[in-house]
């Protein structure tokens, strides 16, 4: 895909780092947590499509599905081992890449990677099929409202309406990127992928997350070889915007464990 906005905080050059955001935000947000690193790796973010500064997402009837367009694209980036971060569903692209290559990757830091499939939960599906069905009848701004009521740093009416019109405008790819996370479409949690991984891999967590954060992250950590959990208090899932301090620290300790 063309029209990929890259973001950079130049660093250490011997340590290419690569962090991937979540849905409805933009890699602008890693900035504090590349400050907070001080240079210790050499940070790129590029912003996912329809994202941010990035072309919007117009995929082809005979083209990949959105996790694997932006699976491809992070991809690109990589031509040494890298420090690969992602948050939620940067996660999932992450731990893709990493079961892909294991070769390519120097750590893996993982901030509640939303990868569904790995612990099944009743209340979290019927939360995206009840999303579906408002964006299927046009309600996307009640979409919107339902996705950041759990997800959100702060709530869809407390936003300015710039804001709430990017997120109606974008809430469609949150139930489009349902089989990959829900289904494990890209086939991530395969028999043999997680334990191939060799490279110290952290997993963060915010203590007030839903309760599926922390199953995904205690079932992926079961399978992984080298592996880390940590649990920042008082967080919720955008906790490497509200709680950059915590979340750059813990990256960094995994950076020295590589």
């Amino acid at each position: 895909m063309s029209g990929v906005h890259m973001r950079h905080w130049s660093g250490n050059p011997d340590r290419p780092g690569l962090a991937l955001h979540c849905m409805l935000a933009s890699g602008s947000y890693w900035a504090g947590i590349a400050g907070r690193l001080d240079g210790r790796i050499d940070l790129r973010a590029f912003d996912l499509p329809g994202h941010g500064h990035s072309d919007d997402w117009t995929p082809a009837p005979d083209g990949p599905d959105y996790h694997t367009a932006v699976t491809r694209i992070a991809a690109s980036f990589i031509d040494r081992p890298v420090d690969l971060i992602g948050h939620s569903l940067g996660g999932t692209v992450a731990l893709r890449l990493a079961v892909a290559a294991p070769e390519a990757i120097r750590s893996l830091t993982l901030i509640e990677p939303v990868l569904f499939a790995a612990a099944r939960d009743d209340e979290q599906r019927a939360l995206h099929e009840q999303m579906g069905e408002l964006i299927a009848a046009g309600h996307s701004d009640q979409a919107a409202r339902v996705f950041m009521a759990i997800w959100g740093a702060q709530g869809y009416d407390d936003l300015p309406p710039r804001m709430q019109r990017h997120m109606r405008d974008r809430i469609g790819l949150i139930a489009e990127n349902s089989p990959a996370l829900s289904d494990d479409r890209a086939n991530i949690l395969r028999p043999g992928g997680l334990e191939a991984i060799t490279a110290p891999v952290l997993i963060i967590s915010g203590q007030d997350s839903p309760p599926v954060v922390h199953a995904i992250a205690e079932a992926l950590a079961a399978r992984l070889p080298d592996v880390g959990r940590a649990s920042v208090p008082g967080a919720r899932h955008m906790l490497p915007i509200t709680h950059a301090d915590q979340v750059a620290g813990l990256i960094a300790v995994n950076l020295d464990r590589a």
